[in-house]
């Protein structure tokens, strides 16, 4: 789910039942929680109150009016150019994550920091590390190549009480390393997760975001051109081999982790590669293996998860 197709007041479901980004935005809730929202209030053709989701300033007021209203975080900012992620479709990962963790926990999901879990890729709105400690409390080492990216994550983090003791920023120096220089001996953790980038160049990823621009100008008041609400830098959105290079990676490099990470997860866009990395996986000698379909409208995405041992 993105942005990109979500031009009414309403959102594209079913999200996770645990997910609390249900139904319609209560914009009079998140005007209250995030005041600068409203200069970007206007009626959709059917009277109810929407912004335009092709302005990127108002797509961030948003954002900040659901950190602020759902999660008590009241400072949120990205740097201009930097991805804007859709909130509801992040946070179903974290609860399907959640989920997840719960096989091992009575069925019970996990909560408090004693849950460690690694983001790779976090990128400078830190999103996944906010959504997982407000909602479980979990504990999180969030690490990104990019050091823009790592300051304002960091800077984020600072500027809210709610996030000081759950979120550590880690900068990953070695651009060509994904664990590797972050998982340092002796430590352990419950959970890594990683939103890769997707494209596998610069015009795969500009071609993309065309579409999404055409979709937009679409709608009513849409724009014909001009700013984009969802943004990226280069890691953000691809990389040499797109997502199938990289997670490739990652599953070679989990090998040597599998007894510090209980378990490891990507994001996967592209269905096709899903049987191509859980061969890999199988090669690698992972004891656990599994895609887990998450539906959001008519876009279907996927976690694959593995681990090693028991």
């Amino acid at each position: 789910m993105d942005y990109s197709s979500n031009t009414r007041t309403s959102k594209p479901g079913p999200l996770h039942r645990l997910n609390p980004h249900q139904g319609r935005y209560d914009f009079a809730a998140l005007v209250a929680a995030c005041p600068t929202l409203e200069v970007y209030l206007r009626p959709n053709p059917k009277g109810d109150q929407t912004i335009d989701f092709s302005d990127d300033q108002a797509v961030r007021a948003l954002n900040s009016a659901l950190l602020a209203h759902h999660y008590g975080v009241e400072h949120w900012m990205i740097p201009p150019g930097y991805l804007c992620p859709p909130i509801p479709g992040r946070a179903d990962a974290i609860h399907y994550l959640a989920e997840l963790l719960s096989r091992s926990n009575a069925g019970e999901i996990p909560r408090g920091k004693d849950v460690k879990v690694l983001d790779i890729g976090t990128g400078s709105n830190c999103i996944y590390p906010i959504l997982g400690s407000r909602s479980y409390g979990w504990q999180f080492v969030a690490t990104d190549v990019d050091p823009i990216a790592v300051k304002t994550a960091r800077l984020i983090v600072e500027s809210n009480a709610c996030l000081r003791t759950l979120i550590k920023v880690v900068e990953q120096k070695d651009r060509d390393s994904i664990f590797q220089g972050i998982i340092r001996p002796g430590d352990r953790f419950d959970l890594t997760m990683c939103n890769p980038p997707f494209h596998a160049s610069m015009k795969e990823a500009q071609a993309s975001n065309q579409r999404k621009r055409n979709n937009l100008s679409k709608g009513p008041r849409g724009k014909q051109a001009g700013t984009l609400n969802f943004g990226g830098q280069q890691a953000e959105l691809w990389c040499e081999g797109g997502e199938l290079r990289f997670v490739s990676q990652m599953i070679r490099e989990s090998v040597a982790f599998g007894d510090q990470v209980r378990w490891f997860s990507s994001l996967i866009s592209k269905s096709e590669h899903v049987p191509a990395l859980k061969d890999e996986l199988s090669r690698s000698g992972a004891s656990r293996i599994e895609a887990i379909n998450m539906s959001q409208g008519q876009k279907v995405s996927r976690l694959l998860v593995w681990g090693f041992g028991t």
